[in-house]
């Protein structure tokens, strides 16, 4: 979506409990405690929900192993790299496909119609903090970038085996994002770009490895040099 579109951020807010009321010794513990108990309710109620997320990805310490055991090689080229290469969202189940399977995973409250097309909810993107209440401002990114995959090795697979990983759902390769941040990342690798939110590097470096290794795609020395420095300071 063009940046043009206008943007809404959703905001919490936390009502004061009531004063308690006033009588003798017993009753002031009782109001006391009741107060305290729907202060403690109130905050629970208002308070943002832990954030929905992909899978989690492999420990750092194994994500370091992990990117010590994959091919180093020259980024391939992109000549006959095409998206339809890569059949994505997919049918999951009934009319819903890989891409409002993730909306309704990494959403809160996430609505959906009878198309399973997300109506209503929030997204909280962690690749900048921000929070949006449309899925048309929200895209989903491919961790590794077909493209990426393409130059990596993808390139000599079946197209079932790249379709399995445009719509994986097993491992930690879709994201529900800002739909710019997205655009912006493209399909570069962590020696190019990484997350402007620099308290997710870390994440993002452990999903990289994890689906790069699961796939057997390659690396190239900038590219691990970038992953080798985020993970060292997991």
């Amino acid at each position: 979506m063009s940046a043009f579109y206008a943007r809404h951020a959703t905001r919490h807010s936390i009502r004061p409990a009531a004063p308690a009321g006033r009588g003798g010794t017993g009753r002031r513990v009782t109001v006391l405690a009741a107060a305290s108990a729907l202060a403690v309710t109130g905050l629970l109620a208002t308070a943002p929900a832990a954030h929905a997320a992909p899978p989690t990805p492999i420990s750092a310490a194994t994500a370091r192993t992990y990117l010590g055991q994959l091919t180093e090689r020259a980024e391939g080229s992109s000549a006959g790299y095409s998206r339809e290469l890569f059949p994505h969202w997919s049918t999951q189940s009934g009319a819903c496909n890989t891409r409002e399977v993730v909306l309704k995973r990494d959403g809160r409250n996430v609505v959906q119609d009878s198309s399973c097309a997300a109506v209503s909810g929030t997204w909280y993107s962690e690749y900048d903090g921000a929070t949006w209440s449309a899925a048309s401002d929200v895209d989903i990114d491919h961790v590794v970038a077909l493209a990426e995959a393409w130059r990596s090795g993808a390139n000599s697979w079946t197209t079932a085996k790249r379709q399995s990983f445009a719509n994986d759902l097993t491992r930690p390769q879709l994201i529900a994002v800002t739909d710019n941040v997205n655009q912006a990342k493209s399909d570069l690798d962590p020696a190019e770009w990484l997350p402007p939110r620099s308290a997710y590097r870390c994440m993002y470096a452990r999903m990289w490895v994890q689906v790069k290794h699961h796939y057997q795609l390659t690396v190239d020395s900038a590219e691990k040099n970038a992953l080798t420095s985020v993970l060292n300071g997991c």
